[in-house]
């Protein structure tokens, strides 16, 4: 297997699917085999030489998971075309940036909302000649008409181009989301996520008999990888329908795994809690009594009266988590941020496991990810996969070599440069260190750590993740670069919140998310939880000022980036009126 498009041949080959994927319409569960997917891609192939796509021409896809995007993707790549995905939510200037930037020549999207918004565009788009829906309207071309003529193209003539391409030739190009500037095109090999495809195989819980669950953007390169992961190994797939129906998809199709980011299973332990508060009596006691255990759970060092305690809280409480979760949850596996070390403890501790993993799009993505074979250890993000190696600079950056390793940065020869040195070491600027001498622990971003005007060095990201272990707080940016002390943009947790205030008898005028955070008892009890917090931290870390914010920061309002991670400068900029206040009263 030296290609990406070797990988659904390998699946027919060694495990023929009646489900390869799945799709939930009308109600009910669609699947597609994997003879019927390869019918799909041959056809669709045949009509992208057609039309005229020739190797090394570039392919847009925007589009949310769906069976159709793995479609294009294998068949663009069996041509020699370039795949550039990119997400549906970024804005019309980054659009015009990355289609002008890799010279999009045909583009695929989701339905008639972003055919006309490209659409829209196409007067600034010179290199775009075709541009289809996957949708079904009847005032748009649906990517069926890619096919027309396909009959006219031979199978000789598709087998031809595909002998031609090589291991270590351009697959794909993804955008990055940088937080400031044009987004930088990530050069990826077939032998880049290839290599990461067959060094993750040993840390997959699932097998060729195994249901996987999608809903995280296939855009991006974890979901994406993956997928061909998913392929290789002969995993059903699922999609869910939407990132609101994820609960009722999990219990339908009772997935052994499924990927998340740290922020979504946040939300799912909080929905979790909710519930526990709304019980009475014993079982109320009886909950937060295996929350309480949940809490102190250790991966290494556990008693044996703490196992039968255990034990027994698995029995009663934690097995409903399970339940709820599918009944047959292997893994969840989490990356793109870093997890709270409390919610890896608490899904650990209900005998569901976490595998948290570390990687960048520069890397295809996987770095290193706990596993149950290596040993799994709560704050770390896990061994090295195969043949990646990582050392760490006297700085505490994270160096990595490998396979995986990016060519570079497209049409930035200096920006590769930059980042990848004369020895083949891709600078991460992350900060980390191992523990144990093999697991992997980032600390911090190294662009994200600051000094305050005292010249201390605060790390924000790691304080962020401590203080979101408050139930009060939903969201949190520590800021202070160049300041007397570190202070704090805080959303609160407004569901949570109401039910506190309910309970407490304290009046809100019209119960709007900006009349609590104008509460004095709120903010008096939201002071509470970071005075309890910055116990952890030395008195020029502590967190001496806050305020709160009245809405949760979003991707739509270009605060986050597609994968959850806080934009700074941007949030920095929104907020200047806020963080004023802190410095100036």
């Amino acid at each position: 297997m030296k290609r990406l498009f070797d990988i659904p041949y390998h699946q027919l080959n060694n495990y023929p699917k009646n489900d390869m994927f799945s799709t939930k319409s009308n109600g009910f569960w669609t699947p597609i085999s994997t003879k019927e997917f390869l019918e799909l891609v041959n056809k669709t192939a045949k009509g992208l030489i057609a039309v005229g796509i020739n190797p090394g021409d570039k392919i847009g896809i925007i589009s949310t998971n769906r069976f159709e995007w793995n479609a294009l993707d294998i068949a663009a790549l069996e041509i020699g075309a370039i795949v550039v995905p990119i997400y549906p939510n970024i804005s019309s200037e980054d659009y015009v940036y990355i289609f002008n930037d890799s010279k999009i020549k045909l583009c695929v999207v989701a339905d008639i909302s972003l055919f006309a918004k490209i659409n829209g565009l196409k007067s600034d788009l010179p290199e775009l000649k075709y541009l289809f829906s996957f949708n079904m309207d009847e005032n748009i071309p649906h990517w069926h008409e890619i096919h027309i003529n396909a009959s006219s193209v031979s199978d000789i003539e598709v087998q031809s181009r595909k002998e031609k391409i090589e291991n270590l030739d351009l697959a794909t190009i993804i955008y990055t989301s940088g937080t400031t500037g044009n987004p930088k095109g990530v050069m990826l090999s077939h032998n880049n996520i290839l290599s990461n495809v067959t060094s993750c195989i040993d840390r997959m819980p699932c097998d060729e008999n195994s249901k996987v669950l999608t809903f995280l953007p296939v855009c991006h390169v974890y979901e994406r990888m993956l997928h061909y992961l998913y392929m290789y190994m002969g995993c059903s797939i699922f999609f869910a329908e939407s990132m609101d129906t994820i609960g009722e998809n999990i219990k339908e199709v009772k997935p052994h795994m499924f990927t998340a980011v740290p922020r979504l299973i946040e939300k799912v332990y909080e929905k979790i809690i909710t519930k526990g508060e709304e019980l009475t009596g014993l079982k109320r006691k009886l909950f937060f009594w295996a929350v309480q255990l949940g809490e102190q759970y250790d991966v290494i060092n556990r008693s044996f009266f703490y196992n039968i305690k255990l034990a027994i809280a698995r029995k009663l409480i934690f097995s409903k988590w399970q339940e709820a979760l599918g009944g047959n949850t292997r893994a969840i596996v989490s990356g793109s941020a870093a997890l709270q070390p409390k919610l890896a403890r608490m899904f650990l501790a209900a005998d569901i496991t976490i595998l948290e993993g570390y990687g960048l799009t520069e890397t295809s993505p996987v770095i290193s990810v706990n596993c149950i074979k290596n040993g799994i250890r709560i704050g770390t993000v896990g061994t090295l996969i195969q043949n990646v190696h990582v050392k760490i600079a006297e700085d505490g950056e994270i160096l990595v070599k490998g396979p995986n390793v990016m060519m570079g940065y497209y049409n930035l020869p200096d920006k590769t440069a930059e980042d990848i040195d004369t020895d083949g070491w891709f600078h991460t600027g992350d900060i980390g260190t191992f523990v144990e001498g093999k697991f992997l622990k980032i600390t911090d971003r190294k662009k994200e750590i600051f000094k305050t005007s005292g010249g201390k060095y605060i790390i924000p990201q790691a304080m962020e993740n401590k203080f979101k272990e408050s139930r009060f707080i939903e969201q949190i940016m520590v800021i202070g670069e160049g300041q007397k002390f570190p202070g704090a943009l805080i959303v609160p947790n407004f569901s949570y919140i109401r039910d506190w205030a309910t309970n407490k008898k304290i009046e809100i005028i019209d119960n709007s998310n900006k009349s609590l955070i104008n509460n004095q008892e709120i903010q008096n009890r939201i002071q509470l939880e970071i005075n309890a917090f910055n116990q952890n931290y030395g008195g020029f870390e502590q967190i001496k000022k806050f305020r709160l914010l009245e809405r949760e920061l979003s991707v739509e309002e270009g605060e986050l980036t597609p994968t959850l991670k806080l934009k700074r400068k941007i949030i920095l900029a929104k907020y200047a009126k806020e963080i004023e206040q802190i410095y100036n009263v």
